[in-house]
């Protein structure tokens, strides 16, 4: 089904302003029609009519009006020539096209059937069969009307409702432009990164809305700012007495290695939930987007975790064209997609790439086969602190999923779970190829 009403502001815009300008035009050659065409023909019938009668005064008996000198004279000046329908017929007739409207003002003004048939050519030739001789034709000259005279007015209107479109698109364009701008600083914002202010211009509804936008991402980016500055002072203050405690546990005695041990690795513990803390703050802050091919930062990943002699299988496409990535953070994805489908699933462990060209999208996909997640708590694992199914283990600080998922939207794509046929966890991130 074809939509005819579009969706967006500057489509409604320039069909509504399209649509008063039609209706203005259509209104416009009304009036015109009625008030002044009309008229005009009107007043070129009644003309014709007088010259007709003039010519044909003689085929009523009771009526002279002219003398013979002086009509051969009046027929000599305007051009009027009469021919019987044969005759006629040959100077032109035939290609002469009748008009029924004019024919029936001619039939009023004359007084009984009329005919009226215009010829076109260089100039306008009007041919009339009047009443009071129904057998011959006169042909009437119209030298004072060119061809264009009879249809500027469908020009005009033309020319005018294209302009008026032309301009109504120009002023809807350049209404729309500071809610375009709006709009993708209010896609940079969900991606985290903060706009440069924008520039207040536009209508005055407008204008109120940049600038409640620019009061808000200056808000979120004082906000961001303080709780950067909270967490590094959090982490600084965290790591001090973690130190301490380390040193501490390292002068234990040897008869308390068990419990040295068990304090060394909870203070690792400690350490990468704090350093997963400022991931998921400054995820992608201090990298900037460069083309890459997906293929070989998975195979980095492939690589580094063969080594621990896990059963990882990867199938590539190999024609995934380079988009802009952040390396650094995109490795980072897929390692702890990986990691965690080797720690909460069972092997192996599956990954592939393709191409959705019909959507501009590049994915990826990694697959375990454990027991998978369920159904209604699929959405909630990517929320912050959020820890997922007890079946797959309650480790570290439940920010892995939400790191991801803050990672990959940075990129303008999308991460989703899905479990397959109760055969393991399947994670889907979709990449735009621009």
């Amino acid at each position: 089904m074809i939509r005819i009403w579009p969706r967006s502001a500057f489509g409604q815009t320039v069909l509504l302003i399209g649509s008063l300008l039609l209706l203005t035009q259509m209104v416009s050659y009304f009036m015109v029609a009625l008030y002044v065409i009309k008229p005009s023909y009107e007043q070129i019938v009644h003309l014709l009519g007088n010259q007709v009668r003039l010519v044909l005064d003689d085929h009523n008996p009771g009526n002279k009006m002219l003398a013979p000198a002086l009509k051969a004279r009046m027929l000599s000046s305007t051009g009027i020539e009469i021919f019987i329908e044969p005759q006629a017929m040959a100077e032109g007739l035939a290609s002469a096209t009748p008009y029924s409207l004019l024919s029936e003002q001619m039939s009023n003004e004359l007084g009984g059937n009329a005919q009226i048939r215009i010829e076109q050519g260089s100039n306008y030739i009007v041919w009339v069969n009047a009443p009071q001789a129904p057998e011959l034709w006169l042909r009437v000259p119209m030298k004072q009307l060119e061809e264009s005279d009879f249809s500027p007015l469908p020009m005009y209107l033309a020319i005018i409702g294209g302009l008026s479109v032309f301009g109504g698109w120009l002023f809807a364009r350049q209404l729309n432009r500071p809610l375009k701008a709006l709009r993708i600083a209010a896609l940079k914002v969900a991606r985290g990164d903060m706009p440069e202010t924008l520039k207040e211009s536009g209508t005055q509804d407008v204008m109120e809305v940049t600038r409640a936008f620019n009061h808000m991402a200056n808000g979120i980016k004082r906000l961001e700012g303080d709780r950067n500055l909270l967490m590094a002072g959090i982490s600084h203050d965290l790591r001090t007495p973690l130190t301490r405690i380390r040193l501490a546990s390292e002068m234990m005695s040897d008869h308390d290695d068990w419990l040295r041990d068990g304090i060394v690795q909870d203070i690792d513990d400690m350490n990468a939930i704090i350093d997963q803390f400022i991931d998921y703050i400054r995820h992608h802050k201090d990298e900037s987007l460069e083309p890459y091919q997906l293929n070989d930062i998975v195979s980095e990943v492939v690589l580094a975790e063969e080594v621990r002699d896990v059963a990882i299988h990867f199938n590539p496409d190999a024609q995934l064209p380079e988009i802009p990535l952040r390396r650094v953070t995109i490795k980072r994805v897929v390692a702890n997609l990986v990691e965690n489908a080797l720690r909460h699933g069972e092997p192996p462990v599956d990954l592939a790439t393709g191409i959705d060209s019909a959507n501009q999208k590049i994915w990826l996909t990694v697959r375990d086969h454990g027991v998978g997640i369920p159904d209604d708590e699929l959405q909630n694992v990517f929320e912050p602190f959020t820890q997922g199914d007890k079946a797959r283990g309650s480790e570290g600080s439940g920010l892995g999923l939400a790191i991801i998922r803050r990672i990959v939207l940075s990129h303008g794509g999308k991460v989703s779970l899905k479990n397959v046929n109760g055969q393991g966890l399947m994670a889907r991130i979709e990449l735009p190829i621009s």
